[in-house]
């Protein structure tokens, strides 16, 4: 069988006055190399793209990070100047994208804003500039750093014991390379908690009622999937849970993964 494909949607990015559709690569050569996909980046659009079209042609979805931030409107809030950058293409592009994967139990995994934009999609709400916050750690980026020193694997986070996550990586203490501003606030109804950080910052959760692999990490195991043994394990059992799909699309009586056999 052919490698499956993934659907990753893009940022917009401005460069030399043209706008510009975007996705990191350290997110592709992780889906590539460590997961054993191919990759189809859509196109970031406020209006124009057709959801169920983009996902009948993709056997996954793998939600990136992002320099810009979910748009407070859209999950109940007034958005302030120093909550931005913004993309609103992004937005209503990923958004329906993850609602509609997890409807059609189509494997996903969402990586920092991926995780922010997972648990708004579903209900849920944003609390930013978390470092302000009483007993909560600066979990931003440190400054004036090279890349593979802001990435680097620093902090701890605790995974709960019986979780999807746990039955990947194994439960308790992993050590992550966590870098934002902004977390979950209320968790959405139907995400579960699968991991924090020491101060209690949620670090991973998963879709309660998916038919499919559906989980969201706060930190970057795309980075490292190569070398780290965790990061490489959740890559890994994201590529098998797209594979499984893949194979089922192809066998319509095959019977849906479920994340309990993650």
């Amino acid at each position: 069988m052919s490698r499956p494909i993934i659907a990753v949607p893009a940022d917009i990015r401005e460069f030399d006055g043209v706008t510009w559709h975007a996705v990191q690569q350290q997110y592709i050569r992780a889906a590539v190399n460590a997961a054993g996909l191919l990759v189809l980046i859509v196109p970031a659009m406020e209006d124009g793209n057709d959801i169920d079209a983009i996902l009948d042609r993709v056997d996954g979805l793998l939600v990136s990070g992002s320099a810009s931030n979910v748009h407070p409107s859209l999950y109940g809030k007034e958005a302030r100047e120093s909550d931005g950058p913004f993309d609103p293409a992004r937005d209503a592009t990923s958004l329906p994208l993850i609602r509609r994967a997890i409807d059609r139990a189509i494997p996903m995994l969402a990586i920092c804003r991926g995780i922010q934009e997972l648990n708004v999609a579903l209900g849920g709400t944003l609390a930013s500039e978390i470092q302000e916050q009483p007993g909560i750690w600066d979990h931003r980026k440190p400054p004036n750093v090279d890349r593979d020193t802001m990435y680097s694997i620093r902090q701890s986070v605790f995974v709960k014991e019986g979780s999807c996550i746990a039955r990947v990586v194994g439960p308790g203490e992993v050590r992550v390379n966590s870098l934002h501003r902004q977390a979950i606030a209320d968790t959405a109804p139907r995400l579960q908690v699968e991991a924090v950080a020491e101060d209690g910052t949620i670090e991973a959760v998963s879709v309660i009622d998916a038919k499919a692999f559906a989980v969201g990490v706060q930190w970057h195991p795309e980075y490292w999937a190569e070398t780290d043994s965790p990061s490489r394990k959740l890559f890994a059992a994201f590529g098998d849970a797209v594979r499984d799909y893949a194979a089922g699309k192809e066998q319509p009586s095959a019977t849906p993964l479920r994340q309990q056999a993650i």
